[in-house]
């Protein structure tokens, strides 16, 4: 019988389908990333919309190297960010000119540096003129979360500020947590085929005691 494809979905259920009532702690493993970093206003900031582009070219390439080459097949995982900015209150306030962030796709432990080379050639060969940059900018990257507070968000990335808002300033204030990594976004839903009001994001933030 074939091998099932890995599905970091299913193989962490609980990290990808946390509660839309409530925030919930969860502990995060490494994890290896293939990420991309950058600045500005996702929604009209070029360098956000080559990085995610770059991304999904090299992927697949990546994932059908593995497929053909180490016989393992993979699920491309779904596009996350790590966002940050100097004034924590940009993310309530949706200061998005202020933001900084790190877009990323999970990937299997089994790739590695020469594997990312391979797809990234393939991916140049293809690539228009505007994505070369980004894609020669992506990085195999380790990353390790720990104890995390997350929760469901349903609907448009600019309604999360007042769960965010609860979050920052009642329940980890109330359990004696603090701010250790950067706020975490997983994008469940395809932002160019649903409605805003239907879309699924995990929102994440790392915490230690304060």
């Amino acid at each position: 019988m074939a091998e099932a494809k890995y599905d970091v979905k299913r193989e962490f259920r609980s990290l990808y389908a946390p509660s839309a009532t409530r925030f919930e702690f969860v502990e995060v493993p490494p994890m290896q990333v293939l990420a991309i970093d950058g600045h500005g206003d996702p929604n009209t900031a070029p360098e956000y919309a080559a990085a995610v582009q770059a991304l999904y070219s090299t992927a697949y390439p990546l994932k059908f190297l593995s497929k053909r080459e180490l016989g393992r097949d993979f699920v491309v995982a779904p596009l996350e960010g790590l966002w940050r900015a100097d004034d924590l209150r940009s993310f309530v306030t949706r200061d998005k000119s202020a933001w900084s962030w790190t877009m990323l796709l999970v990937q299997p432990d089994w790739l590695d540096g020469a594997h990312l080379e391979a797809a990234r050639a393939r991916a140049l060969e293809k690539a228009p003129s505007e994505l070369r940059d980004a894609i020669a900018r992506l990085e195999l990257r380790r990353l390790h979360e720990g104890r995390c507070v997350q929760i469901l968000h349903l609907g448009s990335y600019d309604d999360e500020a007042p769960t965010l808002a609860r979050l920052h300033d009642e329940f980890m204030p109330e359990h004696g947590l603090t701010f250790a990594g950067d706020h975490h976004e997983i994008y469940l839903s395809d932002a160019r085929r649903t409605a805003p009001e239907k879309l699924r994001t995990v929102l994440r933030q790392p915490v230690r005691p304060a």
